[in-house]
């Protein structure tokens, strides 16, 4: 039998016992947790509460009326536990053999947990069974008649290398019904059921209320990430961004087994991760993990592919995705490709753009007359050698401050470039930098692709020169005057007198610069993943409201 405490008064949260967490009762979490148990018999509410005892028979359970003698503030639990056994045994008449005790207070509590605490009394060696969650700590007691505190460790030691110490959780107290008294419920052979942080949770504040409605309400989320080696790695790190700001979601990198970069990035942030090969694979992994959300961080979707993921029931969620599949997702976020299209599921521009976590707390540029650094960033390899072009080109400028260059791993002829330049002490060539916004802030001018880059560039304010590498970053029309870029346009189109003569008119001209940056820092880009969430939420509950309905 399990027998569920619940009386009325309640100084922390008022009436929390029937306070609505979600869409239900607080007590109602108990009382579900306990009937779908496979060993449980009799679900018991012990209350002196009508309202209490109305609400807890609606959820199926059998109520004990209390005496208010045994609902105030100071009485102990065992005569509680006691009193509600033996009513109940009276009028069941019979005598129970095991009495749980489950406590409304712990929500998050799950029905596998309390079957493998009751599965324990398989040996008669074990009288009773409590639910204790890890609590490794540095502690200290008080002595009241010296009115000193005192450790309570003989060494202090970091946390994870101190003695295994656990406290209860009071989520399960299970005992062999010839060990419960009025005055305790406590066998001579006690065995422990270890709680996951969740579980252990117990309502006692309004902040563990807050905890707990974000426990029920997180969702699990899988990232599935294409990162061909054509791609720059950039577009693995939105999905990174994005997975540093769900903290308290569950999520689960799915990356296929051919895309090393991707693989290699996300290990180095050390975030769950699974590999496959082929779609099978994948929806193998999905079916496995069963999330509620995929995330596609896939430049172009098949219809086929979206149409399966819907019918397992996933909210479908893309990026930047321009492929015939972005029709049927329920959302896609482009921040580069800016269009409107779909059936009012494409949400675009630079709203949804996450930043990298080092640019949410750089300062911004302030732009200074003199011109003496300049920065050449390309993302990816740059197989068309335009950081070579363009270095030369603001060389032939006669521009003689620091030229600062960053170059990708993957960046071909690496070093016969760093050779190149090697005896030009005005020129620094730096590979893999982790640090990138830094460099654009110490910059005066950045020269860079109509990428991702020129976002991050944009929220520092460093005046920049965009030139396209391809017609794909043409359509990336964020790279414009009205945001304060000069976009120079396609690459093939330009001469290297072209890039030098307009290196020179930005270099040359402080208003130009001032206005380009003014321009740039009136853009908020450091709230794209709220705008993005916000979407997300919407567009979640609305599908899962129609589907209820």
């Amino acid at each position: 039998m399990v027998v569920i405490p619940a009386r009325g008064g309640s100084k922390g949260i008022p009436r929390k016992n029937i306070r609505l967490l979600g869409d239900k009762p607080l007590v109602s979490y108990a009382i579900d947790v306990a009937k779908s148990s496979q060993y449980v018999d009799d679900v018991v509410v012990s209350t002196e509460d009508s309202e209490i005892a109305h609400i807890a028979g609606k959820f199926g359970a059998s109520i004990i009326r209390r005496s208010p003698d045994l609902a105030g503030d100071r009485i102990p639990i065992d005569p509680v536990i006691f009193d509600a056994t033996v009513q109940k045994e009276k009028q069941a008449f019979d005598e129970y053999d095991i009495v749980i005790t489950l406590q409304a207070t712990s929500p998050l509590l799950k029905t596998e947990t309390l079957d493998k605490a009751i599965e324990k009394f398989e040996s008669f060696d074990v009288d009773t069974v409590i639910s204790v969650v890890e609590d490794r700590h540095l502690r200290w007691g008080f002595n009241e008649d010296d009115n000193r505190c005192f450790p309570l460790y003989s060494e202090r030691l970091n946390v994870q290398y101190l003695p295994k110490e656990y406290k209860e959780t009071g989520s399960i107290f299970a005992t062999r019904r010839g060990f419960l008294t009025p005055n305790s419920r406590l066998g001579n052979n006690v065995e422990l059921i270890e709680l996951s942080n969740e579980e252990s949770l117990d309502i006692q504040t309004h902040e563990d209320w807050w905890i707990a409605e974000h426990y029920l309400n997180k969702k699990k989320m899988a990232i599935v990430v294409a990162t061909p080696d054509k791609l720059d790695s950039n577009h693995i790190y939105r999905s990174l961004s994005l997975a540093s700001k769900l903290f308290i979601d569950d999520f689960l990198f799915l990356v296929d087994e051919k895309y090393q970069l991707g693989i290699d990035v996300i290990q180095k942030f050390e975030h769950p991760c699974k590999l496959f090969d082929g779609k099978d694979e994948l929806f193998a992994l999905l079916d496995e993990y069963n999330p509620h959300i995929v995330i596609n961080d896939v430049l172009d979707t098949t219809k086929e592919y979206i149409a399966r993921l819907k019918e397992s029931g996933y909210f479908v969620v893309n990026f930047e995705d321009i492929g015939m599949g972005s029709e049927d997702a329920d959302v896609v976020f482009d921040a580069l490709y800016e269009h409107e299209g779909g059936f009012g599921n494409i949400f675009s521009g630079y709203k949804y753009y996450i930043l990298k976590d080092e640019f949410y707390f750089l300062p911004s540029k302030i732009v200074g007359p003199e011109v003496s650094n300049v920065l050449i960033t390309f993302e990816g390899k740059d197989e068309i050698n335009l950081t070579e072009r363009v270095l030369d080109a603001v060389l032939a400028s006669g521009y003689v401050g620091r030229i600062d260059v960053l170059l990708e791993n993957r960046f071909e002829n690496k070093s016969e470039f760093m050779e190149k330049y090697e005896l030009n002490n005005n020129v620094q060539i730096y590979s893999n930098v982790n640090n990138v916004g830094d460099f654009m802030l110490k910059a005066d001018i950045v020269i860079t692709s109509a990428g991702r880059t020129m976002y991050e560039v944009c929220c520092i304010g460093t005046p920049c020169i965009c030139i396209c590498q391809n017609g794909r970053e043409q359509t990336h029309a964020f790279g414009s005057h009205n945001n304060g870029f000069i976009n120079m346009g396609l690459v093939d189109t330009l001469s290297d007198e072209d890039i030098t003569n307009q290196f020179k008119i930005v270099w040359q001209d402080f208003e130009l610069r001032q206005n380009m940056s003014n321009l740039m820092k009136s853009i908020d880009l450091k709230h794209g993943y709220e705008n993005i969430r916000s979407v997300v939420e919407e567009r979640y509950w609305s599908r899962d409201f129609e589907l209820k309905h």
